[in-house]
């Protein structure tokens, strides 16, 4: 295995909502998910999340709350993808929809895991909680998960 490309996701999450967005191309299509991506290699890994968001949904945030940290390997792919996962309740901004992303709001009752990730159905619980959580995810393409491993830490996520 090559190093970890490193990825950022965030959840806008004012209990009992939450921002997702509806992936309209690329990596996840056709997916609803958190806003996020790449981390350039002149930013933080909070930089690129801020930026990701503001390109995607069109909203900024002050702070965020690093969450999660999850790891992807792909059958076959060489490299990894680490994805820190970070909250955030507060942000300035009316949630718009970019040539990549369709902002919706759903109650936590009411998310579309069907229309998601294989592997949010494992972790949203604990993020819901506002617990702390760290996973690896192995997946034979992008809709069979082969296996997993998640726990909940008690400590800050580097």
């Amino acid at each position: 295995m090559s190093q970890a490309k490193l990825l950022t996701l965030v959840l806008i999450y004012n209990k009992p909502h939450i921002l997702l967005g509806m992936k309209k191309r690329g990596f996840g299509v056709g997916r609803w998910n958190g806003f996020g991506g790449k981390v350039r290699s002149d930013e933080t890994v909070e930089d690129a999340a801020k930026r990701e968001l503001l390109e995607e949904a069109n909203v900024t945030v002050s702070s965020l709350d690093r969450v999660g940290v999850l790891t992807f390997e792909f059958d076959g792919e060489p490299e990894l993808l680490e994805v820190h996962v970070f909250k955030s309740q507060q942000y300035e901004g009316l949630p718009q929809e970019s040539e990549e992303m369709r902002p919706q709001w759903f109650h936590e009752d009411c998310i579309p895991f069907d229309e998601m990730w294989p592997d949010d159905v494992l972790w949203y619980p604990l993020f819901l909680e506002g617990k702390k959580f760290r996973g690896h995810f192995k997946f034979k393409g992008h809709d069979t998960m082969l296996n997993y491993t998640i726990s909940e830490e008690a400590s800050a996520l580097d």
